[in-house]
C-alpha cells in the first residue's frame, strides 16, 4: 500500500470521526429544536464534505466508504446514505451563496475532545471543525419557514426549481401549506404557482381603494389553475350548464385541495349559495371568505370561453353581497370567473367598465397536462384515493393538516 493510499485511509477515519461526533452533539441539543437542530447539522456536514470533495482531497469513493464507516460505528443511524450526504452537499452548496454579504453567523461545532479512533489513532490536536448553519436575522430572509420545513422538503424544492427566488417561494408555500414531499414535485411542476402568481387579468388597482389591499389580491391569483381533481369523463356528455355543475361538484368533493390551490387564509361557505333580490333568485357557484383580505370571494365556474355576459353576472352577485351580506369590519367582496380559455388582452379592455373588484383565471383538467407532467403523477387510483380521504376529513377547513 503506498503512502498516498494510507494517508487517504486515515483521513477518511478522521472524517468518519468528525462527522460522527458532529452527529452525537447534534442529537443531544435535538431536544430544544429537532428540525432546526437537524437542518443546522446536515449544512455543517454539507460544508465538510463540499470542502473535501469539490477539490478532489479524498477522492473518489470517498462518500461511500464514509457512509458505510458511519453505519458501522452507529447502528441504526438514519439519513446518511451515500444519496444523502450528496443532499447535504447539494443543501450546503445552495445556500452558502447568502453567506458572504449578509450577517448570517455562521457557528463552528468543534471536536474539543480528541476521539479514539482504530489503532489508538487520534483526532489531531488542532481539531476538525464542522461549522453548522446559525441563521441571524437577515432582511426579506423567510428564517422563520427555513428552519420550520425539513430536510427532504428542501431537497425536493432543490431538485425541482431553479432560481433562489422560486426556491424561497415554495419553502414559504410549504411552510403555510404542509404539502407531504410525496405531493411537493408535482405540485412545483404540474401547478407551476410561482410562475403564475400575479398574472391573472384583473381590475384590483382601478376599483379597490387600498392599494395594498390591492397589491395583495393580484399576488393571491394566479392567471392559470390546474384542477386535476375534475373528473373529465363526466364533461363533453352534457350542455355547458350541466358541465358546470359537473366541476362545481368535483370541486365541492374535493374542497381542501380546492384552498390549497388558491392560497392561504381561504375558508368555504357554501356553494349554489342561494340570494334573492327583489323577487329575483341568484345562485353563487362557489362563495369564500379570505382572512387576509377580510372579503368574501366568490367563484364562478364555467365551462367555455370567456364571454363579456360572465363579468356581468359576476358584477350583479358581487353587489348583491355587498348590499346583503357584508359585515361590520368586512371590506366589499371581490369575485374570480374560472372559464376554459381567455384572451387576456380582450379581458382587461372590457374590465374597464366595471366597477366591482374581479379578475378572471383559466384551468386545465389533467386530461390536458402535457405527458412528461402526467409521467410524475401518482396513479389515478391513489390520486382518488388521496382526494376522497381529504374530502371526507377535510371538507370544509382551511389549508391543509398533512
Amino acid at each position: 500500500m503506498s503512502n498516498k493510499e494510507i494517508q487517504m485511509i486515515s483521513e477518511l477515519r478522521v472524517a468518519v470521526q468528525t462527522i460522527k461526533t458532529a452527529i452525537l452533539q447534534s442529537q443531544a441539543r435535538a431536544v430544544k429544536g429537532v428540525n432546526q437542530e437537524q437542518l443546522a447539522l446536515y449544512y455543517g456536514v454539507g460544508r465538510y464534505i463540499s470542502e473535501n470533495t469539490r477539490n478532489q482531497k479524498w477522492g473518489s469513493g470517498a462518500i461511500e466508504t464514509i457512509s458505510l464507516r458511519l453505519r458501522q460505528e452507529l447502528p441504526g443511524l438514519r439519513g446518511f446514505g451515500v444519496s444523502s450526504l450528496k443532499n447535504m452537499r447539494l443543501f450546503y452548496e445552495t445556500w452558502n451563496v447568502i453567506e458572504p454579504n449578509s450577517p448570517i453567523a455562521i457557528g463552528e461545532l468543534e471536536n474539543q475532545a480528541s476521539v479514539s479512533l482504530d489503532n489508538d489513532d487520534s483526532i489531531d490536536s488542532q481539531g476538525n471543525i464542522i461549522r453548522q448553519l446559525q441563521l441571524a436575522n437577515l432582511q426579506d430572509f423567510p428564517l422563520v419557514e427555513f428552519l420550520s420545513i425539513s430536510f427532504t422538503h428542501h431537497i425536493r424544492i432543490l431538485e425541482n426549481t431553479k432560481d433562489t427566488d422560486e426556491r424561497l417561494f415554495y419553502i414559504r408555500y410549504c411552510h403555510n401549506y404542509k404539502p407531504t414531499t410525496d405531493e411537493l414535485p408535482g405540485i412545483i411542476k404540474q401547478q407551476d404557482l410561482y410562475h403564475h402568481q400575479g398574472n391573472m387579468p384583473n381590475n384590483f388597482l382601478a376599483t379597490l381603494p387600498d392599494y395594498k389591499q390591492a397589491y395583495r389580491a393580484i399576488q393571491m391569483f394566479k392567471d392559470e389553475y390546474l384542477l386535476d381533481y375534475i373528473n373529465v369523463e363526466e364533461l363533453g356528455m352534457h350542455d355547458e350548464e350541466v358541465d358546470e355543475r359537473v366541476i362545481e361538484s368535483n370541486i365541492v368533493h374535493n374542497v381542501k385541495n380546492f384552498i390549497m390551490t388558491f392560497g392561504r387564509g381561504f375558508t368555504f361557505i357554501g356553494n349554489q349559495v342561494h340570494f334573492d333580490k327583489l323577487g329575483h333568485d341568484h345562485w353563487i357557484d362557489l362563495l369564500f371568505y379570505n382572512r387576509d383580505l377580510r372579503r368574501t370571494v366568490v367563484f364562478e365556474l364555467k365551462r367555455g370561453n370567456f364571454k363579456i355576459a360572465y363579468l356581468a353576472q359576476l358584477s350583479s352577485y358581487l353587489r348583491i353581497l355587498n348590499d346583503e351580506d357584508r359585515r361590520e369590519g368586512e371590506e366589499a367582496p371581490i369575485g374570480i370567473i374560472l372559464c376554459k380559455k381567455a384572451d387576456r388582452a380582450y379581458v382587461e379592455y372590457i374590465m374597464q367598465d366595471f366597477r366591482q373588484p374581479m379578475g378572471v383565471a383559466t384551468y386545465k383538467t389533467a386530461d390536458e397536462m402535457e405527458p412528461e407532467l402526467l409521467k410524475v403523477l401518482p396513479p389515478k387510483e391513489e390520486l382518488q384515493r388521496i382526494f376522497e380521504e381529504s374530502g371526507n376529513k377535510d371538507g370544509d377547513e382551511e389549508g391543509s393538516e398533512d
